[in-house]
């Protein structure tokens, strides 16, 4: 019957068709291509029609009737509700019963067990739509090897197994090299802080990778890492692009982790020392010839003088008015400190304000930092040096009078004020200046009674004053020999930079003036012989002198422009652009010599009040743990182990604790009274060993007596005084 020829032919030739199409689908993904692939997804929705099947019998095959049920179908990937007479979804192209037309040995048991609802999806997508199941089967391999197939089609194995199984002689020369855990990664480093060497190569280095994956009869040599990746071995068609750069990937990425394994992680200390070379004996320097003053070379002698005594007593007054009587305030000047100070109702403060030039000094009418002024005598230039009194300000006073050569303590003669600055009603501050001075090494005292115009220029009260402090002075260390006393007034200028002129005092006096006092001081000992050093007393800023700029005495050595100086504790190199006293330009400043010093080719952050300037090949000893000669003051608390004070030592002032009593001493010999007491009281002279918080610049007291004195305090007052006998090392820390 033609009819139903023709019938027979259409549907066989629609099944040919589709056939043809799947297969040419799965040849497209198998070669990689997805955009041709999708192209031939669309056309092949676009010319198939829905297939007719007619009822199934009993000889009609699978391949007849496709797993018709009655009824929509459901898409197993989109869910999509299709047609019955649809054989691929209408949303996704997915094949109703994809598994009917494979030759897969392993899925020919049945066509019950292929029609479930995952029968029209492809192994992929049931790999990854479908939970994994523990339970398995085996799957035998060549090689004997045997490996495991899950619920889902997937087959387990190693890599190793599977490249050897499925992978021609010639596709297994490409290298899969698995990642050794037993190496450590670049972030097993950073987390257990490994150091495999201390610099890092700056050169790369020829490193060669051994393939591990080739085969016993070929073998791949050893591949050096600068070789051209040309020259990598071409693979086949299913992969040998992608190989290749894999492969030459790997190989720098193992380069890279070579040279990771070889950074250095040094943990930086948070203040890190300053690497200084090793200094040389001091006993090895030899000063040059620019630093020795010749005969022919006079240059007028320096003396820094520091003005000292109880708040109250005039000291600020008595600057003033001696320097407005030299001529070094002009009378512009003083007429505007007098209408000043009569406008706030303190008239008598117009010559003190002459040194207290800050508005907090001039408000609360005392002295609060170190005052600096200049004046000349027939014998000196006189750098003078205006202390606070108040005990609040003591620290200040010790900072600036450290660099005192000589000194005038003003003594209030009033009736009361000379008591409390004895301490006879509390603790007074004429006894601990006094202390304080002879602790500073200043032998030479004068002492300026004023006030004596309130006591009516009374004899018998300056003997008073005289006698009592005089014990007290010599109890200090001073001999009588070096102790001048001057009689004066300064509110009436009597017996200033004259002799007096009222016959009240002039009856009892001998006629010498403080002037004539200052001017009779012995000369102070200069060393030059010794390397420079030059104690930091400020940092400050100027105009002339530079953004980094210091002031200062010179203890030892000498110093001129564009000289390279160390500064300590930081151990930075410096120039010294300008030298600069009393606002005259100096080209060198030898010891003795109160200078201000412009720097460069520093940082300022490096340059701090307490450091020293010294000689670049000698430089100063730094320190945080000392031994102490001491001698305890008048004090109401003994001094135990452990006690917390604050050490100055000259101009650095830093945190400290009594370690441990060495020993004491007897004060007229020296020599051990007991080992390790258990404590310390007044007027008592002991060894003992300091903690300080951070590193100072000091020497041994027999090496430079400047950098070698101390003092301690404690709660507002100075508690002991003393030397430095022992500079004990600090120990590098190990890295």
């Amino acid at each position: 019957m033609p009819e139903e020829a023709t019938a027979v032919a259409k549907k066989m030739l629609s099944l040919n068709t589709l056939l043809d199409t799947t297969r040419l689908l799965h040849s497209g993904d198998r070669c990689g291509d997805h955009r041709d692939s999708e192209a031939k997804k669309i056309t092949l929705r676009k010319s198939l029609t829905p297939l007719q099947f007619v009822p199934k019998t009993d000889n009609q095959s699978d391949l007849e009737d496709p797993c018709r049920s009655s009824g929509p179908w459901q898409c197993s990937i989109c869910a999509l509700e299709n047609d019955t007479g649809l054989i691929s979804c209408e949303l996704c192209g997915v094949l109703r019963d994809l598994s009917l037309y494979f030759n897969n040995a392993n899925e020919a048991e049945g066509g019950d067990k292929r029609r479930n609802k995952h029968s029209g999806v492809s192994v992929l997508a049931r790999s990854l739509f479908t939970p994994s199941s523990p339970k398995s089967k085996p799957v035998a391999f060549s090689d004997d090897f045997k490996g495991t197939k899950s619920a889902t089609g997937c087959t387990q194995a190693s890599l190793d197994a599977l490249h050897k199984t499925y992978m021609t002689h010639k596709q297994r020369r490409v290298n899969i090299v698995p990642f050794k855990f037993d190496i450590p990664s670049p972030d097993d480093f950073v987390s257990t802080g490994l150091k495999s060497s201390r610099h890092l190569r700056r050169d790369f280095v020829d490193i060669t990778v051994k393939k591990v994956m080739a085969d016993d009869d070929d073998l791949v040599t050893e591949k050096d890492t600068n070789t051209d990746p040309s020259s990598a071995m071409n693979l086949d068609e299913a992969g040998g692009s992608s190989s290749s750069v894999a492969a030459d990937s790997q190989d720098k990425t193992l380069a890279l982790d070579n040279e990771l394994q070889n950074l250095s992680l040094e943990r930086k200390t948070k203040n890190k020392k300053a690497k200084i070379k090793k200094p040389n004996h001091v006993s090895q320097y030899k000063p040059e010839r620019w630093m020795l003053q010749g005969e022919d070379q006079e240059m007028p002698r320096q003396l820094n003088l520091a003005i000292v005594g109880h708040v109250d007593s005039g000291k600020s007054t008595l600057c003033g008015r001696l320097l407005h009587a030299l001529g070094r305030i002009s009378k512009k000047q003083m007429h505007k400190n007098e209408k000043e100070a009569k406008e706030k109702g303190k008239g008598s403060f117009a010559y003190a304000w002459a040194m207290d030039e800050s508005a907090d000094e001039r408000a609360r009418g005392i002295t609060m930092t170190v005052g600096v002024a200049y004046f000349d005598t027939k014998n000196y230039q006189v750098n003078l040096l205006d202390s606070p009194g108040h005990k609040d300000f003591v620290p200040n006073m010790i900072s600036g009078v450290t660099q005192s050569d000589a000194a005038v303590l003003v003594v209030d003669a009033s009736i009361g004020s000379f008591e409390s600055g004895m301490g006879i009603n509390g603790v007074g501050q004429t006894k601990e200046h006094a202390q304080l001075i002879r602790s500073f090494g200043v032998e030479h005292l004068i002492v300026a009674v004023n006030k004596m115009d309130s006591v009516e220029y009374s004899e018998e009260r300056f003997s008073y004053v005289k006698s009592q402090l005089g014990i007290f002075l010599r109890s200090c260390g001073y001999k009588e020999s070096a102790i001048s006393w001057v009689p004066l007034s300064v509110m009436e200028n009597e017996n200033l930079v004259a002799p007096a002129s009222d016959t009240r005092l002039t009856s009892w006096v001998d006629g010498s003036c403080l002037l004539n006092a200052i001017d009779s001081l012995p000369p102070p000992h200069r060393d030059v012989s010794k390397p420079l050093r030059l104690p930091i007393c400020d940092v400050i800023s100027s105009h002339m002198l530079g953004q980094v700029a210091v002031c200062g005495k010179v203890v030892s050595g000498a110093i001129r422009s564009d000289s390279k100086v160390l500064v300590m504790p930081a151990g930075e190199l410096a120039t010294v652009r300008i030298i600069e006293r009393d606002s005259s330009r100096l080209n060198l400043a030898r010891a003795g010599d109160n200078i201000a010093i412009g720097l460069q080719g520093i940082d300022p952050t490096h340059v701090m009040s307490g450091g020293v300037l010294c000689h670049p090949d000698y430089p100063v000893s730094v320190s945080s743990s000392l031994e102490l000669k001491i001698l305890v003051l008048d004090i109401t608390v003994p001094i135990l182990p452990g006690l917390q004070f604050e050490l100055h030592i000259h101009h650095a002032k830093v945190s400290a604790g009594l370690v441990k009593i060495v020993s004491l001493l007897d004060q007229k010999t020296g020599k051990a009274l007991a080992r390790k007491p258990r404590l310390l009281s007044a007027r008592q002279a002991a060894i003992v060993e300091v903690k300080l918080e951070k590193e100072v610049c000091v020497e041994e007291f027999s090496a430079m007596k400047a950098l070698g004195r101390v003092f301690l305090r404690s709660q507002g007052s100075t508690v002991a005084v003393g030397v430095v006998t022992r500079v004990h090392e600090v120990q590098e820390e190990v890295a």
